[in-house]
């Protein structure tokens, strides 16, 4: 009598299930990115072309931020893993509000951030938080009110 083969499905084949997640983490940043981009293009139709210049590099703006904060010696180790965590959080498919629901789902992220970059920057000042930022000064106040609150002005 042979021996049975090993059925490679779904739930046998580890492999199968890592391929999913990939798809699904590529296929949510892809359509993160094309809602990125249309709301820079209404701006750009809406002729707040500015608006839209501004709005097209605060993410990447953030990213060096980020960036330079992990590399930053005045920074404590503590404060670089929770910005090593956010980062962590924000790229995970897993939410505490899925990011599909309507401001509510960006909304979580945004107030995590938030609530980060003050833990991060506390007992430091706006002006440092302007040295290390890399973009426009509309991003920056946008920045610093994020970080500081509305009593930080640069």
């Amino acid at each position: 009598m042979p021996l049975p083969r090993p059925r490679i499905g779904r739930r046998s084949d580890p492999l199968c299930g890592k391929l999913a997640l990939m798809r699904w983490i590529v296929i949510s940043l892809a359509a993160c990115l094309v809602l990125y981009l249309l709301a820079v293009l209404s701006l750009v139709v809406a002729g707040r072309r500015g608006d839209a210049r501004a709005l097209a590099r605060f993410i990447p703006d953030c990213a060096v931020l980020v960036r330079r904060l992990l590399v930053d010696p005045a920074v404590p180790r503590g404060r670089k893993v929770l910005l090593v965590g956010l980062l962590a959080y924000l790229v995970s498919p897993i939410d505490l509000v899925p990011d599909f629901i309507p401001v509510a789902g960006q909304l979580d992220d945004a107030i995590l951030t938030a609530l980060v970059l003050r833990a991060v920057l506390r007992g430091s000042t706006p002006e440092r938080l302007a040295d290390a930022w890399p973009g426009p000064p509309q991003g920056l106040s946008v920045v610093v009110r994020l970080a500081f609150g509305g009593a930080g002005r640069v």
